[in-house]
């Protein structure tokens, strides 16, 4: 399977292309950043958007947040360097580890913000996650849909039409490039965020499993109720230049946020993906898929910005991607799965040339906090199934 020759993204990674001498088309991106882009320019363009909006109704803008590093920071940056009083909308996806909640009681507390939360229906969640796994190898349908459709809903039902998102796609995909303005809007809700998948899809998909009401946190609005409120939803990283790991050091100095450990990625990145216990089978599922993991996206993004050596990164990788995560336990008994039935679903979404050797796997380490992830069992009377072969 080739790579790229200055980082280590694999030929099957999405969205991908490569130039002439080995190249992917993120490092090139990533040269349009550091190159061409005028960041004082687009900083003082992001100072005349946000004064269309500022003291014009309840709120000057929505943030988006999770509690993850780039969603903290968006606030902070929103708050004290913009001077926005923002509604924080989150969308709680049913898997916060317990450091989450310590930590963004601390920052909303410091930051002084009105926090909406919204917390869909288990049971169709469960079963959103169980179609979405068969049909796409990847159970977080739920998930993304619901962070960015039913923000958007709160954006026409609170009449707040400027949303601030974190960074550009053009940080780690070849979805946009830094040379467009990129909008966080239906086309890239459908191009990279729904897996191809709308809410009506879905209802069909279920056959009736759920009713067409409980997919409204999952559907896009319409064009023209955004319209009406003249929404602008916009990514920061298009008007600051994007850097993770001084975001890091910002939000920890000043907020006294708190990193943890992540399954299948070095410690020395404990502020990636701290939010989701799950996060260790999605990136696993990723592996199996595409021949990749967490490690291997983290050292890319540390080789592009000259922090490490392609051979240390590549170290890194074969260290920690790829091995079992614990978290795989508990997914399975949540979607009351064998193993046999998770790999077979997995492996029909491989992604050629990556072949995976199941028989290879070793298993990962233990998070400390994983006695403390929710174990609540529900019954699932009508459970659809998995048919294996």
């Amino acid at each position: 399977m080739l790579s790229c020759s200055k980082c280590l993204l694999p030929e099957t990674a999405e969205a991908t292309s490569f130039d002439e001498a080995g190249s992917c088309s993120v490092c090139a991106q990533i040269e349009v950043r550091d190159t061409q882009i005028n960041w004082e320019e687009r900083h003082d363009q992001m100072m005349e958007l946000v004064a269309q909006y500022r003291d014009k109704g309840l709120y000057d803008c929505i943030v988006p947040y999770s509690g993850g590093k780039d969603s903290v920071f968006q606030l902070w940056y929103v708050v004290k360097k913009l001077g926005l009083k923002p509604l924080v909308v989150r969308f709680d996806h049913w898997f916060y580890r317990p450091l989450v909640e310590e930590n963004n009681t601390s920052v909303f507390k410091q930051l002084g913000v009105d926090v909406l939360n919204f917390t869909p229906n288990w049971h169709v969640v469960r079963e959103l996650m169980l179609e979405s796994l068969k049909r796409r190898g990847d159970f977080c349908w739920h998930c993304h849909t619901g962070i960015y459709a039913h923000t958007m809903q709160i954006a026409i039902r609170y009449e707040t039409p400027l949303l601030i998102w974190g960074e550009s796609l053009a940080e780690y995909q070849s979805f946009y490039s830094y040379d467009e303005m990129e909008e966080v809007d239906e086309k890239r809700f459908n191009r990279v965020m729904n897996l191809g998948i709308t809410a009506d899809d879905m209802y069909e998909f279920l056959g009736g499993r759920v009713a067409r009401r409980d997919l409204y946190p999952f559907a896009y609005p319409a064009r023209k109720d955004l319209m009406r409120i003249k929404c602008r939803s916009v990514c920061l990283g298009n008007y600051i230049k994007w850097d993770t790991k001084k975001h890091v050091e910002i939000i920890k100095r000043e907020l006294g946020w708190k990193g943890q450990e992540v399954e299948g990625i070095p410690p020395e990145y404990d502020y990636e993906k701290i939010e989701c216990f799950f996060q260790g089978v999605r990136d696993y599922l990723k592996y199996i898929k595409r021949g990749m993991g967490r490690t291997n996206h983290l050292v890319n993004i540390d080789i592009r910005n000259g922090r490490i050596s392609r051979d240390e990164g590549l170290a890194l990788v074969n260290e920690f991607d790829g091995k079992r995560p614990p978290s795989l336990d508990l997914f399975l008994n949540y979607l009351d799965l064998t193993e046999e039935q998770f790999l077979d679903v997995a492996m029909r979404h491989q992604v050629d040339p990556w072949q995976f050797s199941p028989n290879e796997v070793k298993s990962g380490r233990v998070m400390p906090d994983m006695d403390k992830w929710d174990r609540t069992d529900v019954p699932w009377p009508n459970h659809p199934g998995i048919k294996l072969g």
